[in-house]
């Protein structure tokens, strides 16, 4: 679905689900986005056809009286009741198995399920913490080989051995988290007989799955599997433009310079450095893509306009090229 139509869709099931009334069509066209400027038969077919696209996903609209005066005024809605989902609950092992995947789903490519779900969370009103939402763009996967078989194996509570700064490693994997532009595991390692982090681009052999599924307990997912990793606090800043409404994960940690060119405002950002600049500001700034330019320092530039360049090479290049 493009990202016009979706958009589309779910400003009508916010429409229908917060007017609390039945609301009539001609209310409709003039509230949703993407509706302006058809003519009436166009408005018409594409009416029919997202009212179709709702209820296919499950949205059950309701049609009623919208004018208590004109009562073959037709008018529609949404029922909160029926649109909600019952409660859930989970019980301990599946707990586990959610807060391991919340840990590595930040940076894998978002499922359309999962887009659709968070669709109909805004439609109830609830509001997703914007800064996760920015996960959903496709733009960062699982490289490393060694990825899947360490989350097969998480998954499992299974053993993994490898070969880790010269050294053969048998790990009982507790977690997979994206750090600073790459992928770690946090286990036991049982050559040290103590917990330790493990960069997945640094294995030096493929990994191994051994012994028995349930070999183990892993503990309590939290931040402390991942002490070590923390960035350095920032001693440098960089000023960048934003464009306006864009880029929440930049703007809620920079302090607002003024305004940029038209249609943007200028905001100055403290990030670490130390060598090559932070790979992580480089990733959050590569991430808003043509919504954020950075006006200095020019090796911070550098560094996004190369990260740009080196994801446009991995996928193969632009047909027709691009400026």
């Amino acid at each position: 679905m493009e990202r016009r139509t979706s958009e589309r869709l779910v400003n009508l099931a916010i429409a229908l689900l917060t007017a609390g009334r039945f609301v009539a069509r001609e209310s409709l066209r003039e509230m949703v986005e993407g509706y302006q400027g058809l003519s009436d038969e166009a408005f018409q077919r594409q009416f029919e056809r997202d009212k179709d696209s709702l209820r296919a996903l499950g949205v059950s609209i309701e049609t009623g009286t919208a004018d208590r005066y004109f009562l073959d005024d037709t008018g529609y809605r949404v029922r909160r009741a029926d649109f909600e989902l019952p409660p859930v609950s989970f019980d301990d092992a599946e707990v586990g198995v959610l807060v391991s995947a919340a840990q590595v789903w930040q940076q894998a490519s978002a499922a359309e399920t999962t887009t659709a779900a968070l669709a109909k969370l805004w439609a109830a009103g609830v509001e997703p913490d914007t800064d996760r939402l920015a996960s959903l763009r496709p733009h960062i996967s699982a490289r490393e080989p060694a990825w899947q078989p360490v989350w097969d194996a998480l998954k499992a509570r299974r053993k993994v051995s490898f070969r880790y700064h010269g050294a053969d490693r048998t790990v009982q994997p507790w977690g997979l988290a994206w750090r600073h532009g790459a992928w770690y595991m946090a286990g036991y390692d049982e050559l040290r007989s103590a917990h330790r982090l493990f960069k997945l681009a640094r294995l030096e052999s493929d990994i191994t799955a051994v012994g028995p599924a349930e070999a183990y307990e892993a503990p309590s997912a939290s931040e402390d599997l991942w002490q070590g990793l923390e960035a350095p606090p920032p001693d440098a800043s960089a000023v960048i433009d934003v464009r306006r409404g864009r880029a929440p994960w930049l703007t809620r940690r920079a302090q607002l310079v003024g305004d940029g060119p038209v249609g943007w405002l200028r905001w100055r950002l403290p990030y670490a450095s130390g060598g090559p600049p932070d790979a992580s500001v480089v990733g959050d700034l590569a991430m808003a893509g043509a919504d954020v330019k950075v006006i200095e320092p020019a090796e911070l530039a550098r560094a996004v306009a190369d990260h740009h360049a080196g994801l446009l090479a991995r996928l193969g290049g632009v047909e027709g090229g691009g400026s």
